[in-house]
């Protein structure tokens, strides 16, 4: 009985005690520009190495309609700032935006963070229309942006990013995920010619967009390798970005989420990439159309030690879970109950992530639809929607748990555990509105926490896997939708007494196992030398 009375309340809305004031300003029109539709990004990370996690918000910028084609969005003011909160261990934020230089430059859209330089400090990258901007980490509280010396703008519409090491040399490269090729010119009119129902065009109206891969060079530069690496020749219409070893070879694997275009995985031959999403049967839904992937995760639900992939879609679209079997996948949402449980929903950031330490990862989903108006031609939809928790029932099926009430205009969303009790957190940017985040109630299972340093390999350990038992995890600050997540590994272990011994696959090929670990903390581990 008291596991139930947990589940019922396990979320609060703490964003007025926290001192989270950030409102998101998208800058809307009447014009109907696609980007108004699309961003707000948030990362939970810890800038300042205290062992609190911070928040960054990634924001709007001025539109003044009409806009010129090759126009740039420009913050005209604080009010379209990017925002970085850090987190003072009391349950409380403070804004140290300005103290850290990092308020951004034109639109903003999403977040990836990672220590690229191997210094110990986590760096940000941060994802815009036209431009993106790379912050290193100066270890004092204070990031300089390094974009210029570094080669990594970006260009055109970047939406998702993720920090990996695709070459297993001990360096994190960069992956950037681009949506379509689009400009405030031609100004498309889209819906019904009559007041009120005009609406933003569908991504098909587009056409799609390589996305990028940068090679971290070692000596504070990266070089542009999309055409080399094979990432080039597979363009899409990416809004989301999850990596995994889902082959179990050794190398890092990397799923985009596309919107209305064949979902893409690009498999890793030792630094090139090949798409294979068609072959590997995760392109399309189970009747063999597209659908609006947005958000998307790549972790195993169901326990067998192979990673499986979540996308979500738009409404009456149904979420997307593909199961892995053994390095091909079968289309598993009707079978879970997914489709059911999301036909009428919309959803933007999203993790598999186990809530309630049971061992077994969950679903969360931060939606909301993109039409702001889409009540006017499909009644049964609607524009804001609360956050939907999906309990995973011991691999088998999904359930769904009335957990949040507050209806969102909900974009981005980040995962992580900000006050360091072993159950996760949610922090979500809203479009045109205010950041909401849920502080998690705690719970009675029994949880080891892991934190992987690296030394062969880079030093955040992204790419490792842990192994305990049946759970399977890969150390990783990426997936959902514009964010970066918390990349500590939590290993819910229920009723259990003690921790189970845990194998860690290092990328660098190391091996090593960990045993005695303290239930219901945190561990930092190193990597064992060859």
């Amino acid at each position: 009985m008291l596991r139930w009375l947990v589940l019922l309340a396990v979320y609060v809305n703490s964003t007025r005690e926290s001192g989270i004031t950030f409102t998101q300003k998208a800058s809307k029109t009447g014009h109907k520009y696609l980007i108004e539709s699309t961003t707000g990004g948030v990362a939970m990370f810890d800038y300042d190495n205290d062992g609190w996690l911070d928040l960054y918000f990634t924001n709007g910028a001025e539109l003044k309609a009409p806009m010129a084609k090759g126009a740039q969005p420009v913050k005209t003011s604080a009010a379209y700032h990017n925002r970085l909160y850090r987190n003072k261990g009391d349950g409380t934020f403070e804004d140290v935006t300005a103290k850290a230089g990092v308020a951004g430059e034109g639109y903003g859209m999403g977040v990836a963070v990672g220590d690229y330089d191997n210094d110990g400090d986590t760096d940000l990258y941060v994802t815009a229309f036209r431009r993106n901007q790379l912050y290193r980490n100066n270890g004092d509280g204070t990031f300089t942006d390094v974009t210029a010396k570094a080669g990594t703008p970006g260009g055109g519409w970047s939406s998702s990013a993720a920090f990996l090491d695709a070459d297993n040399d001990g360096r994190l490269d960069l992956f950037v995920t681009r949506y379509v090729q689009w400009d405030f010119e031609p100004d498309l009119w889209c819906g019904a010619r009559q007041p009120g129902y005009r609406s933003y065009c569908h991504p098909d109206q587009f056409q799609p967009i390589a996305h990028v891969l940068y090679r971290n060079k070692g000596d504070g530069t990266f070089e542009d390798v999309s055409a080399k690496s094979g990432i080039a020749a597979a363009p899409g219409k990416g809004l989301g970005v999850a990596i995994a070893d889902f082959n179990r070879d050794g190398r890092v694997d990397i799923a985009v989420a596309n919107d209305s275009f064949p979902q893409q995985l690009f498999v890793n031959r030792g630094g090139r990439f090949e798409e294979i999403g068609f072959d590997a049967g995760v392109a399309y839904d189970d009747d063999g159309n597209t659908f609006g992937g947005m958000g998307v995760d790549f972790q195993d639900y169901d326990n067998d030690g192979w990673p499986d992939l979540m996308v979500n879609a738009l409404s009456v679209q149904r979420y997307a879970l593909y199961r892995n079997r053994k390095g091909s996948f079968e289309y598993y949402s009707a079978l879970t109950g997914i489709a059911s449980l999301t036909r009428l929903n919309s959803g933007w950031g999203m993790k598999l992530v186990d809530y309630d330490n049971d061992g077994w990862r969950d679903v969360i989903v931060a939606q909301g639809h993109v039409m702001d108006n889409i009540q006017l031609t499909q009644p049964q939809s609607s524009y804001k929607e609360p956050l939907k928790l999906l309990r995973n029932v011991e691999g088998k099926r999904f359930a769904e748990q009335a957990a949040f009430k507050e209806p969102l205009a909900a974009r981005g969303a980040a995962f992580g555990d900000l006050n360091n009790d072993g159950y996760p957190e949610i922090a979500v940017n809203c479009l045109d509105g205010a950041a909401v985040v849920y502080r998690h109630e705690g719970g009675p299972n029994a949880w080891v926490g892991l934190k992987l340093v690296g030394r062969k390999s880079n030093r955040d350990a992204i790419g490792a896997v842990i192994r305990a038992g049946d759970y399977t995890a890969m150390v990783s600050a990426t997936g959902s939708y514009l964010a970066a997540n918390d990349r500590r590994v939590v290993i819910g272990l229920g009723e259990a007494k003690q921790a189970p011994a845990m194998e860690i696959t290092w990328p660098s090929g190391v091996k090593q196992t960990v045993t005695d670990l303290p239930l219901r903390r945190y561990t930092e581990i190193t990597e064992a030398a060859p």
